[in-house]
């Protein structure tokens, strides 16, 4: 295997020209970006389609990895949204004169080059090169194999535009997809500026305890909605349902329902006719398997204490019923990812409980956790959600891109 040490010291010497790029020049670079996407629809559709024809229909990532003509749509109106956001490099946080004279500024500075692991979503190429043209940083992109031929048409795009602006191709720069590449990356502290991991738990697990780069977590979600005993019983079917079967394999979607035992027998049968619909195969604790089963469902199963906690990442989820908010909350803490809870009541007094209480980059009310996205949030687009909190927390976006600078104005001062 080649080193891609070259390829990384490009992308650092990159960055410099990012940097010298004014405002109105990047907001010029992405809405031109966004053009071309636009104008290379057909031919993406095409490429995307060589992954595709490479991965089973039924594989849980075929979904993330398919790029129609609507979401080519969706990635331009994207790029166009984050051309127009404010660019946070350059910000000035803070600024005083000391006692010494000496004028003190405090600005927002670029991170500079943004490593960024990711499996099979070339949606994620186009949103990490616009967030980090717009913020001033170069970044350096490991997509998975299986999304290949679609990530280096994208890039190849990406640098064509580039290069129209007189910036070096480097500042978006496509690594080989083998896994090889992955520790050089990982160990590469000389070269990149932060590492981003963006998948499955695994690859999340392996860069955390391999980086030697510092590491933002972002991806996995293990999400749960508890139904409250006072729930609008017919606003909850709605959100469960949303919530697991609109897009059963990204990380925002629902993977366990805990419902109050007050009103399960009731709730639960209710479900069904949509569950069926969807062929939503069931993970059930013994009281949810009894009435489920009662109720004439069938795609059941006797949920094992590793179904609780698991990110299903298809048409499946785990259901418990549980007695109270309090038995819900252990449970939250116990399985949940820290990444989006959802409590559909309408008690307002246990409805600030768990949303004071619950540990999680995002808390919902009576609402599909679904909702947890970048753009969604009106931050443009996303690298990840961030599930820790440590710099950043849920949606990693524009404003997440930059670190701190202290600018320090004398006229002869010094210090004994």
């Amino acid at each position: 295997m080649t080193p891609i040490t070259p390829l990384l010291q490009s992308a650092q010497q990159a960055a410099a020209a990012v940097r010298r790029l004014s405002p109105d020049q990047k907001t010029t670079l992405l809405n031109r970006l966004a053009d071309v996407l636009a104008a290379h629809t057909a031919q993406i559709v095409v490429e995307n389609q060589k992954d595709l024809d490479r991965m089973s229909a039924t594989d849980p990532k075929y979904d993330r990895l398919k790029l129609t003509e609507a979401r080519i749509t969706d990635l331009s109106k994207s790029l166009r949204e984050v051309a127009v956001l404010p660019d946070p490099a350059g910000e000035v946080i803070l600024e005083r004169t000391i006692e010494q004279g000496l004028q003190l500024k405090k600005i927002a500075v670029p991170l500079g080059v943004v490593g960024v692991i990711y499996e099979a979503r070339p949606n994620v190429t186009v949103d990490v090169a616009s967030l980090c043209l717009r913020s001033g940083n170069a970044c350096v992109l490991k997509g998975g194999k299986e999304a290949d031929f679609s990530n280096r048409y994208l890039v190849g795009l990406i640098q064509g535009v580039l290069v129209e602006f007189g910036v070096p191709k480097a500042a978006v720069t496509l690594l080989p997809p083998d896994r090889a590449v992955v520790n050089e990356l990982l160990t590469a502290t000389r070269y990149v500026d932060i590492i981003i991991p963006r998948g499955s738990d695994s690859l999340i697990q392996f860069v955390r305890k391999n980086s030697l780069v510092p590491t933002i977590e972002t991806g996995a979600g293990v999400c749960h909605a508890y139904v409250e005993a006072s729930a609008d019983l017919d606003k909850a079917v709605a959100i469960v349902v949303n919530a697991r079967v609109s897009r059963p394999s990204v990380c925002n979607s629902l993977d366990c329902v805990l419902v109050d035992d007050q009103i399960a027998e009731r709730f639960l049968p209710m479900l069904t006719d949509d569950f069926i619909k969807w062929n939503v195969e069931v993970f059930a604790d013994d009281t949810a398997y009894a009435i489920f089963e009662k109720a004439g469902y069938t795609n059941l199963q006797h949920a094992q204490p590793e179904d609780f906690g698991r990110e299903f990442l298809d048409y499946k989820c785990a259901v418990k019923v549980v007695n109270g908010l309090e038995e819900a909350l252990s449970h939250i803490q116990a399985y949940s990812s820290r990444h989006s809870e959802a409590i559909l009541s309408q008690n307002q007094a246990l409805i600030d409980q768990f949303l004071r209480e619950v540990d999680a980059a995002a808390v919902y009310a009576n609402a599909s956790t679904r909702f947890t996205d970048g753009g969604v949030f009106g931050l443009g687009a996303e690298i990840g959600i961030s599930t820790q909190k440590l710099h950043a927390r849920g949606p990693f976006a524009l404003e997440k891109l930059v670190t701190e600078k202290w600018i320090v104005v004398g006229d002869g001062q010094v210090r004994w």
